[in-house]
């Protein structure tokens, strides 16, 4: 495999989460990192990233009052 396997949406992807509940797209044929999980399987990156954007919270700061 020649070129960057992430640019490309064709093909299936992962969604991995790290201890963080942060989010990555991967693909099925590379090593999942250490520390990382897969969390669901899609035939497209488009269906990938709409998983992210259902399941995924921001975690945002409370100002200090």
């Amino acid at each position: 495999m020649s070129g960057n396997p992430f640019t490309g949406g064709e093909g299936d992807w992962l969604v991995v989460m790290n201890a963080g509940k942060q989010y990555a797209l991967w693909r099925p044929y590379l090593d999942v990192p250490k520390g990382w999980q897969v969390v669901h399987s899609c035939p497209d990156r488009d269906a990938a990233l709409d998983y992210v954007e259902r399941h995924f919270t921001a975690m945002t700061e409370t100002p200090a009052a």
